[in-house]
């Protein structure tokens, strides 16, 4: 009796091993029918999500100040954290050997003047002064007059004015100081009523940009609260090593709140323009071969191959040979062969729509 009941052992051991697969106990017996399986429906609709990147607040403008001529450095009239208004009065300089050209060469220009007004008087009469030395003091004249318009050009530049509205973020010198062209800057503006927010767009969320589409933001500094920015200027170049594309957006900033520098978690508005297709996340099977969803029409198997596109909570977009309204494996299997038939289950409610 002892060898038979290990044989029996053997044979009930073989028999429970079959259990790890949930089609194959189905599919191994004889008399049971195709294996019963759980379907779920393939549902159209549109993409509407939010996806969290990050994202960096920038200066709308900004710009470091520098001397365009040699010079002393008379006074200075902000410091750091002054509000500035476009063409305001921030630096003044001081170059005596400017004003001492511009002195000389008005000087010069009087008497050019004075000696033009004499040939013309003495051309008068015919034959005491030639035409061509008239045609020569008068160029000289015009020479002088743009000698002097340029140095009055060169004294406008001991004057450094705010170009925009902003505020002085940094002020790196004193009167007294000497500063030049290649000096290093005096000031620097930049402007923080309006931000740029930058954001690096993840490849797969490109399809999604919409130009003028509203994007939600948070910040460390406020935590808790909801900012927004528009989106405006798209790079149109996915980074060779990022692999993602930069994108701007404008942020209304004139409660002074936010300031260039903070990082912004961004809820990016993932959209798209028409209709796609939606599975359960359990559907999707992946082998070193292809990616699939297994398709039950007339109660048989067939592998339909799919591309990935964005995923949500227990649901995946896919792209493929699949309408709205397809059957579907709800647990995609690589056992079951393309072709095999199986025995549907009451199929469970339809996915809901994403959020």
């Amino acid at each position: 009796m002892k060898p038979c009941v290990a044989i029996l052992a053997a044979v009930c051991a073989a028999c429970s091993g079959a259990g790890s697969n949930p089609y194959a106990n189905d599919a191994g017996t004889l008399d049971a029918g195709p294996p019963k399986v759980e379907l779920a429906e393939v549902v159209s609709q549109l993409l509407d999500r939010k996806v969290p990147l990050q994202g960096e607040l920038l200066p709308y403008e900004a710009v470091d100040l520098h001397a365009r001529l040699p010079a002393f450095v008379d006074s200075v009239l902000v410091d750091r954290g002054s509000q500035v208004k476009r063409g305001q009065l921030l630096v003044q300089l001081a170059a005596p050997e400017l004003l001492a050209q511009r002195t000389e060469a008005q000087a010069k220009l009087a008497g050019d003047r004075s000696t033009v007004e004499r040939l013309e008087l003495a051309a008068k009469t015919p034959g005491v002064v030639a035409g061509h030395e008239v045609e020569l003091a008068r160029a000289a004249q015009q020479g002088d007059e743009a000698r002097v318009r340029a140095l009055r050009v060169e004294e406008g530049y001991l004057q450094l004015t705010a170009p925009f509205d902003g505020v002085v973020t940094d002020r790196w010198v004193h009167p007294g100081a000497l500063v030049g062209p290649s000096a290093p800057a005096l000031l620097r503006v930049v402007q923080v009523a309006r931000l740029r927010l930058a954001v690096a767009v993840t490849e797969i969320e490109t399809g999604t940009i919409a130009e003028g589409a509203i994007a939600e933001f948070r910040v460390r500094a406020w935590p808790g609260q909801i900012f927004r920015g528009t989106i405006r200027r798209v790079a149109r170049e996915v980074g060779e090593h990022t692999r993602t594309m930069p994108v701007e957006l404008d942020v209304d900033n004139r409660d002074g709140r936010l300031a260039p520098g903070m990082f912004a978690e961004v809820l990016w508005p993932s959209r798209r323009a028409e209709p796609s297709l939606f599975v359960p996340a359990s559907s999707v099977v992946q082998t070193p071969e292809m990616l699939f969803v297994d398709r039950v029409r007339d109660g048989a198997i067939e592998r339909v191959a799919i591309e990935r596109g964005a995923s949500l909570p227990g649901k995946q977009e896919v792209f493929g040979a699949l309408r709205g309204g397809d059957e579907v494996l709800l647990r995609g299997s690589e056992v079951l062969a393309d072709g095999a038939r199986v025995q549907p289950l009451p199929r469970k409610p339809d996915l809901a729509p994403p959020r």
